[in-house]
């Protein structure tokens, strides 16, 4: 034993968080060997030592350890490498009868179950996830008590060796989805996976420039994707979740559209499709119509841009350009500001530079009104990864429209809706239920219909239990 306690101080370098300790009991040296940042040491002094005393008068002094010692987890292990494994993982190491016992005794290092703070909720739950894995995994567990709700758990990271967890309805979900997610899982490669994110980036289609995975907070919203037929993923000391696959339509809905009546919903996802629309578009169309098309608007509206217009010293497409990089300056010092500073930042920015602007002659008022609500449509999506995909097309429609005008719009308009039906995510078409079309699935696209009358799931998902609320556990 004495060997393996050398290998383990050479193993960790003689850390000074490593605790090596040695009880003499019944004429037996005993080691117990564990992380003092990763480890409760009221457990280990309460429920280990303690026990460990007890048996001055044991023959068999591993297996009364074993049996007798409280613990969630507690296993034998052969492996140097895995006994290594374990400590870092919040284990302590009992080192008894040259045997090696692992008892788990892990610290509670997470922050608990808080409010959603990028998602927020209206009439919804406010529970998000947390940095705790099996946290996470209870949140979706206590709202679908059932057995077919199943978790494939992987470790993934060369050194950081994190836990991952694959959760889908085995009663819903197409098993060549299920397959197809965890392969990706497997062949990861990486030194450590720090979080969600390193996930959403190997498997993001890097041909696609929309979001083919969405990134939530919410066990709501991923609990009724599992429901739906998609899979999740839940990483280990990350408040996110991972839904899969991605559809276009899914950026326009929110939770808490289950909440509220129909009438309500539909009018506001009509509000999100015209603000998407608003956002690519808005300058790309005034570009067009003041640069190459006046004749496409009333005499009196553009009379009237061109009296703003006058003494401005960039044409339009510059001063576009120059507002837009300025929006997102002031947007991107926002995010990364103090919470308290934050709004300070965005009205010095918004109001004192904007007003001094137009004072100045650099930018004319209609330039200001036209990129504000441009940027504004496009700040309704939570997903940052739409929102840079809308930056983006923004950008080129701007570039086609400054040297083609409303010709170039509409090349850059046939541009985008060809590469929005070309995407795939995990070879699901991304532009479903519009194309291919499914019928049952346009009562919650746009339109919002009561629930009682959408009794099928998404065919393209839920291959194996197409009707709502048919009991399926005996399968």
């Amino acid at each position: 034993m004495d060997d393996i306690v050398e290998k383990i101080r050479k193993e960790t370098l003689d850390s000074p968080d490593i605790v090596i300790r040695d009880i003499l009991v019944n004429d037996n040296k005993i080691y117990l060997i564990f992380s003092e940042v990763l480890c409760d040491g009221e457990y280990i002094n309460d429920f280990i030592l303690k026990r460990i005393t007890m048996f001055n008068t044991s023959i068999n002094l591993f297996d009364d350890i074993y049996n007798n010692v409280p613990a969630n987890s507690i296993k034998e292990v052969s492996k140097f490498n895995e006994i290594i494994e374990y400590i870092f993982q919040g284990f302590c190491l009992v080192l008894v009868d040259n045997r090696y016992l692992m008892i788990e005794s892990k610290a509670n290092l997470d922050r608990g179950i808080v409010e959603s703070n990028n998602e927020t909720s209206i009439t919804g739950t406010n529970e998000a996830f947390c940095e705790n894995f099996n946290k996470n995994l209870g949140l979706i567990r206590k709202r679908i008590r059932s057995s077919n709700l199943c978790f494939k758990k992987i470790m993934l990271g060369r050194l950081s060796k994190t836990r991952v967890g694959l959760c889908f309805m085995k009663n819903i979900a197409d098993d060549s989805l299920i397959s197809s997610v965890y392969k990706k899982l497997e062949k990861i490669d990486i030194d450590g996976i720090i979080d969600t994110g390193y996930i959403k980036e190997i498997l993001f289609d890097k041909e696609s420039i929309f979001p083919t995975v969405i990134i939530t907070e919410r066990p709501d919203t991923t609990t009724q994707a599992l429901l739906e037929g998609k899979v999740a993923i839940i990483v280990d000391n990350s408040p996110y979740s991972l839904i899969i696959p991605t559809f276009f339509i899914d950026f326009f809905h929110v939770p808490d559209d289950y909440y509220q009546k129909p009438f309500n919903i539909t009018f506001t996802r009509i509000i999100r499709l015209i603000s998407f629309v608003i956002s690519v578009f808005a300058p790309a169309y005034y570009i067009s119509v003041t640069t190459h098309n006046p004749e496409s608007i009333p005499k009196t509206l553009l009379t009237n841009f061109s009296s703003q217009r006058l003494g401005v010293p960039f044409p339009g497409f510059i001063e576009a350009l120059i507002m837009i990089i300025c929006f997102e300056i002031l947007r991107e010092s926002d995010a990364r500001t103090p919470s308290k500073m934050g709004t300070s930042v965005s009205i010095l920015g918004g109001l004192i530079l904007g007003e001094a602007a137009v004072s100045a002659g650099i930018v004319s008022p209609i330039m200001i009104i036209v990129i504000a609500i441009s940027m504004i449509s496009g700040m309704l999506f939570t997903s940052n990864s739409l929102t840079y995909s809308i930056r983006y097309f923004r950008i080129i429609l701007l570039i086609l429209s400054a040297f083609f005008g409303l010709f170039g719009m509409f090349i850059g308009i046939m541009f985008l809706i060809i590469k929005l039906c070309s995407i795939n995510s995990f070879g699901y078409p991304y532009m479903a239920p519009f194309s291919p079309l499914v019928k049952t699935e346009l009562r919650d696209s746009i339109i919002k219909t009561r629930s009682k009358n959408k009794r099928l799931r998404n065919p393209l998902l839920a291959s194996k239990n197409m009707i709502r609320g048919k009991n399926y556990e005996k399968d």
